[in-house]
This record gives C-alpha cells, sequence and structure tokens, in this order.
C-alpha cells in the first residue's frame, strides 16, 4: 500500500501548560497551502504519514501530537475538545501560518470544526474525516453505554503493558480494521505511541485525556454544534466501514440525516470500500482526502 513513509521534521509551539509537539512535512516551494491535519482519540501526529506522502511536498503538513498523547503527554490538562482546538489555534498563530486549511480525523474532526468556529481569522477551509457529526442516541440506548461500546477498544489498549516493541506490532497487526494494509507507515505510527521501558512499554496516551475527550465526543453540545456553525467552507469525508471493519460505519445516509447536516454547506461524500482507520492510511482514502486538501472549493463525490 505505501512506499517508506517521508520523515517528518519535528518541532514544538508554546501553550498553555508547556510546548506541543509538532510534526512537519514541509512543502517544496514557499507560495504553497499549509495544511493542519489533527488526529483522533488515542492516535498522534504520524497517522498522517500517508496522507504527507501523498500530498508529495504540494503543501506543508502540520500535524500536531494533541495534549495528552505521543511527545506532548506531558502537557497536563484540563483536556477536553475546545482546550484541543485553542491549542490548534495557537500552533497556527505562532508559526505565523493562518489562515489555513484545516483537516481532523474521527475526534479529530470534532476539534477541527471547533478550531474553525473559535478562531474563524486562522481557517480558511476544513475537511472533516469520519468525524464531527453527532446525531441522536437511538430510544433505550443510554449515554453511558454508548460512551463504553466508543472507546472501550481504546481504553483496553491504554491500561495493557507489552514486553517488547515486537509485540505491539503483532497487537496492531491482529487488528480487524487493518487486515493486510499492513505498512511501514503503521509501523511507524504505532510504534510512535509506545514509551516506558522492556518489559512494560505502554501506549503514550493520558487516560484521562481520552476519558475526559471521548465524553466531550458523545455529549458536549458546544462540539456537536461546530460542525452546524462553521464560518468558513467545508467537506465531509466518511468511511464505509466501522472500527473494527464491521459494516456498520460511524456514518450512513440515516445518521447523517440524523445530525441536521446541512449538506449544501457541507457536502457529505462517501469513500467507498474504507474502514474507520483505512480512509487515512489506505490508497483510496489517503488519495481522497489529499484531493480535498488541495481542492478550492468543496465539492460532492
Amino acid at each position: 500500500m505505501s512506499q517508506t513513509p517521508l520523515k517528518p521534521e519535528e518541532l514544538t509551539v508554546p501553550v498553555p501548560g508547556g510546548d506541543l509537539a509538532v510534526l512537519r512535512w514541509p512543502a517544496d516551494r514557499p507560495e504553497a497551502p499549509t495544511v493542519v491535519a489533527v488526529h483522533g482519540i488515542t492516535a498522534n501526529g504520524l497517522a498522517w504519514y500517508e496522507v504527507a506522502r501523498r500530498l508529495a511536498g504540494r503543501a506543508t503538513l502540520l500535524a500536531p501530537d494533541l495534549r495528552g498523547r505521543g511527545a506532548s503527554r506531558a502537557l497536563a490538562g484540563p483536556y477536553g475538545l475546545a482546550r484541543h482546538a485553542d491549542d490548534v489555534a495557537a500552533l497556527i498563530a505562532a508559526l505565523g501560518a493562518g489562515p489555513v486549511v484545516v483537516v481532523g480525523h474521527s475526534m479529530g474532526a470534532w476539534v477541527t470544526a471547533l478550531t474553525a468556529v473559535r478562531h474563524p481569522e486562522l481557517v480558511r477551509r476544513v475537511l472533516l474525516v469520519d468525524g464531527a457529526l453527532s446525531f441522536p442516541l437511538p430510544e433505550g440506548v443510554r449515554e453511558e453505554d454508548a460512551l463504553a461500546a466508543v472507546l472501550g477498544p481504546a481504553l483496553a489498549r491504554l491500561s495493557m503493558t507489552f514486553p517488547d516493541r515486537a509485540a505491539y506490532r503483532e497487537f496492531w497487526q491482529r487488528h480487524p480494521a487493518i487486515g493486510d494494509g499492513w505498512a511501514e507507515g503503521i509501523d511507524a505510527y504505532t510504534q510512535r505511541d509506545l514509551i516506558g521501558v522492556e518489559p512494560e512499554l505502554r501506549s503514550s496516551c493520558v487516560l484521562e485525556a481520552v476519558q475526559t475527550d471521548g465524553a466531550q465526543v458523545l455529549l458536549d453540545q458546544e462540539a456537536a454544534g461546530a460542525v452546524h456553525r462553521l464560518p468558513c467552507p467545508a467537506e465531509l469525508l466518511w468511511a464505509e466501514r466501522g472500527l473494527l471493519d464491521e459494516p456498520q460505519g460511524l456514518y450512513d445516509h440515516q445518521r447523517i440525516g440524523l445530525s441536521g447536516l446541512d449538506r449544501e454547506r457541507v457536502p457529505a461524500s462517501l469513500v467507498p470500500d474504507t474502514n474507520h482507520y483505512s480512509i487515512l492510511w489506505g490508497e483510496a482514502g489517503a488519495d481522497r482526502i489529499v484531493r480535498g486538501l488541495l481542492a478550492e472549493a468543496p465539492a460532492a463525490g
């Protein structure tokens, strides 16, 4: 699926409480646009490796490790989606890059929408990838049960330890959403998540950060409303299948309808034959994201 990923530069920018770690894949010409890419709830900035590779220098890509993850794990709380949005804004302002295109995957899509709403002068356009839309829970489903269903697999991983790096690699290779799509870039991304020393390696993600952010994805009204109040052009891309490659994805036409999304303002496009992860890492998904990032105006497709 992927050749050896481009190795990004590593830098930090000041945010409240410390420094935010940022990966930077530079453009090959000074007039190229800048894109800020926001990862998901237990991910890190290297999740964007395949998008960076396919951009191939046509834009500068900046991908932070969000507060409580990766090389930003030492950044203390308070956590929450608005805090992440303000951190993203601080990154854009610190680098003098605005206004920019911002893209977010999964939880990062809620953060992206919030960044645009809270800091409209810094965001020119947004691309939302399998996230940002909240919809009513089915009748009889309790909020805490829905939260457990969404966060359960992630929280289980955060409580695990691994004797060596090979064991963590094998854990991810068994993930049903990856299947036979394992690539060097996925390996680099997952290995970046490990901290500690053998035989007790563990995920860098701070449990409190994941729990706080996860609850807000489902329950926070400011976050849920952001996609309906975007002050800039936007596009939503959604995966056909789910987090474990199950047939029911996070979204479908019915759920998008229930969310109340104005599809004239925010065109929503299915990316066929993708799941929640392969929409970011696979050839079809990454190519579609790159087209969305480089387009001057969103288009349904």
